[in-house]
């Protein structure tokens, strides 16, 4: 693609020009950003990977690509603005969490548009990604995407009503794990362990349980399982946590996310 524009430069929008540059997948020069107002935060990324300033609305006509990348809440007066400005053969790629196929077609018009839901993990070529298509995205078109997107990690082709549990499950995924990490921090502070030994420690703890379960040699019940001596000190734990509701605290944290994405979905 010769242009690939964002309409919007937050976490999500900088995760993916990272990944893209540090992969070599797109030239940087291919690359334009805006955003409605934050200047400061535009000038940041093009120091930062050297891509273009969108100055104006005139370079939209020729873009291969259009990225959706604002806040969900400005995504309706965002595409209003843009829509004039789109030839019919522009493309448009939405990350907007809860804005459907639909509603974008109903503002930019019929064609080729893809939902996807990644994470920041794609800043460093992790990203574990659901896509959703519309009847305009050709296999080749559908090829190109998941290219794209398989440069930052993994991708998932999923109905678009499955996306709103693909944002509350790997969307919004690596937050509880940080969340976790400062729990570890917080418990291993109360035995004196400094902030960065704890960090390293469950650093590589998370990371060596990811690639166990990566191997898919055996259910996460059984990993846990071998890990767990009936009177040690994993048991004690995991009955603590048990006595705390944790799995339901976990089915609840996803359910409220889904929820919480459908939510915005009928705000549109």
């Amino acid at each position: 693609m010769q242009k690939i524009i964002f309409i919007g430069a937050g976490s999500m929008a900088e995760a993916l020009i990272h990944g893209w540059i540090k992969k070599n997948v797109i030239n940087p020069h291919a690359l334009f950003i805006s955003n409605r107002s934050n200047k400061e935060r535009l000038n940041e990324l093009v120091e930062s990977y050297n891509v273009n300033l969108l100055e104006d609305h005139t370079h939209l006509p020729d873009a291969d690509l259009v990225i959706l990348a604002m806040k969900p809440k400005d995504a309706r007066a965002a595409m209003e603005v843009i829509a004039p400005h789109l030839s019919a053969d522009t493309a448009i790629l939405s990350v907007l969490a809860g804005v459907s196929i639909d509603t974008i077609e109903l503002h930019l018009g019929s064609r080729p548009i893809a939902r996807v839901m990644p994470n920041t993990s794609a800043t460093i070529g992790m990203s574990a990604s659901g896509i959703a298509f519309n009847n305009h995205v050709t296999d080749v078109k559908r090829a190109l995407y998941i290219q794209m997107l398989e440069a930052i990690g993994i991708v998932i082709e999923v109905e678009e009503e499955k996306l709103h549990a693909v944002t509350a499950l790997s969307g919004s995924g690596p937050a509880y794990l940080y969340y976790l990490v400062e729990a570890f921090e917080q418990a291993g502070a109360e035995f004196g362990l400094s902030k960065e030994i704890v960090r390293e420690l469950m650093v590589q703890t998370i990371a060596g349980s990811a690639e166990m379960l990566k191997s898919g040699n055996l259910e996460p019940s059984l990993l846990r399982k071998k890990v767990t001596s009936p009177g040690g000190t994993t048991e004690a734990g995991i009955k603590a946590l048990e006595s705390m509701s944790f799995n339901e605290a976990i089915v609840n944290c996803v359910r409220s996310a889904e929820n919480r994405s459908r939510e915005l979905a009928r705000e549109e």
